[in-house]
């Protein structure tokens, strides 16, 4: 088939835009051509993370740790005291908000209809399936079978893998492992930096679909996941830019890692995002099984290719368009991790990368205040800030909690440990109310919490160090097959440069 070379969406934001609170991009479709892909626009400066912290954010963090250095030597006693004041207030804060998330995605998931939609066959539109892949040769067969198992007409599905120029084993055992007919198998041109969300911003150059869902080597789709993505689509307004379908955790039972990741992966999207889009709260994406509008996607700019955390990014920036998220039941299987390495590496990515999402956020936090209203602002800062903070914070806080149980002049107070406690429960309602985890992995993993939080200050760290040295560095996580089916089967690939 021939391939496609152009400019591309030409997304630009309007300047006058950041003045009047709102996000206008243009953009425009270049000829096609017939040798290949040309880079695709990226997003401004004032959108993306490409540049690091903007010339006020490094200001006004430079004038703050000098004060913070200052205020620390001349008045150890008040600084001590405002830090440990203002700690605590934050973790309230966490608290509370994570108890009204919880409580909503509760009374939802008990209104979430499991039905399945009937739709005209005739009426389907071209829907598109972005896949992007690097060094993943072992799980092209599984990804294979369960794109074929989709359940939506072959020829208005519209499949898309693509792969970086130098993975050569991906490549042959992507032609040998059996895509349904009519998908097409694109090479993206080298460059930088080599992400997953630059690799799918040339995807979404040569979506011929309606709707463009996005799915890791690793997934196993519900077969009508599709058809209920539509089915929102359908019932709601353009405002609707995207679909997300929880991610579900498996292999609960292979480690204690692994019990708590998936434990996690309940609440957090068969819970938290429901609890989030009840409240029309902004909602940070999942990487993954997320359904686009296309034509929203592409007026928003696509995804930031320097953001490792790309999703989380792309939630924000719809909420700051004004435009809404909605969940679906009919999720995605995922194998969790089994090994603390792996564990960490994965983890150490998303909280680099939500530190960038907020970074981004807060190069003009007045603009997005005027263009999210303050309520949801501050549902930005309360999300992203726990995900940021938590990690951090947990590994000393336990440290100074067991040198306080040893050390009699030192007492973390009766307000540290009424949150403590407070914390520990509510997240117990959370690990409770949330499914699709068997019994005693979840048992196992509810009741060791307070061992598993502290470990999170590990990758907190790592993604501190990154964020200096190498802030665009993609950590990838390994994946294995869930199930072996060594019989070759015929391709159904298209394959371009």
């Amino acid at each position: 088939m021939g391939t496609y070379k152009g400019k591309g969406y030409q997304r630009v934001l309007d300047q006058a835009a950041l003045e009047n609170a709102q996000l206008l991009f243009k953009h425009k479709r270049a000829k096609a051509r017939t040798e290949g892909i040309a880079e695709p626009a990226v997003l401004p400066a004032v959108l993306s993370c490409r540049f690091g912290l903007s010339p006020g954010q490094r200001h006004f963090f430079g004038r703050t740790m000098a004060v913070l250095g200052v205020a620390g030597l001349l008045l150890p006693n008040l600084f001590l005291f405002v830090l440990s004041f203002l700690f605590l207030a934050l973790f309230a804060a966490f608290v509370s908000w994570r108890f009204v998330i919880l409580l909503c995605g509760l009374w939802v998931s008990e209104r979430q209809e499991n039905a399945l939609p009937q739709l005209d066959e005739n009426e389907l539109p071209i829907y598109s399936v972005m896949v992007a892949v690097y060094d993943e040769a072992p799980m092209m067969r599984q990804l294979a079978k369960a794109l074929s198992q989709l359940n939506w007409p072959a020829e208005k599905l519209d499949i898309i893998l693509l792969l970086e120029v130098d993975d050569e084993g991906t490549l042959q055992a992507a032609l040998k492992a059996g895509f349904p007919a009519g998908s097409r198998l694109i090479t993206v041109p080298d460059g930088q930096p080599r992400t997953k969300p630059r690799a799918l911003n040339y995807g979404l150059e040569l979506a011929r679909g309606e709707f463009v869902c996005i799915y890791d080597a690793e997934d196993r789709p519900h077969p009508d996941q599709l058809r209920q993505s539509y089915e929102v689509f359908k019932h709601n307004d353009a405002r609707l830019a995207c679909v997300q379908a929880p991610l579900i955790g498996t292999g609960a039972s292979a480690s204690w890692i692994a019990a708590h990741w998936c434990l996690e992966y309940a609440v957090h999207f068969q819970l938290v995002l429901p609890g989030l889009s009840a409240l029309k709260a902004p909602i940070p994406l999942g990487g993954t099984s997320n359904h686009f509008r296309v034509t929203r996607l592409r007026d928003a700019g696509g995804w930031d290719a320097w953001n490792v955390t790309e999703d989380a990014d792309l939630g924000l920036r719809f909420a700051r368009l004004g435009w809404d998220i909605k969940m679906i039941r009919q999720g995605t299987y995922e194998t969790a991790p089994t090994t603390f390495g792996i564990w960490c590496r994965q983890r150490s990515r998303w909280i680099k990368g939500f530190i960038q999402t907020w970074l981004v956020l807060m190069s003009y936090p007045a603009t997005v205040i005027r263009q999210v209203g303050l309520p949801k602002f501050v549902y930005m800062q309360l999300t992203l800030g726990s995900a940021i903070l938590a990690p951090i914070v947990y590994g000393p806080f336990a440290i100074f909690v067991c040198a306080c149980l040893v050390i009699s002049d030192l007492s973390v107070g009766y307000t540290g440990w009424s949150l403590m406690t407070a914390g520990y429960f509510i997240t117990l309602i959370g690990d409770i109310g949330a499914p699709s985890v068997p019994l005693h992995a979840r048992l196992r993993a509810a009741l060791t919490r307070p061992l598993y939080w502290p470990l999170h200050s590990i990758p907190a760290v790592l993604a501190l160090y990154e964020l200096v040295v190498r802030p665009h560095y993609w950590a990838k996580t390994p994946h294995e097959a869930s199930e072996e089916d060594p019989t070759e089967c015929s391709t159904g690939l298209s394959v371009s440069d």
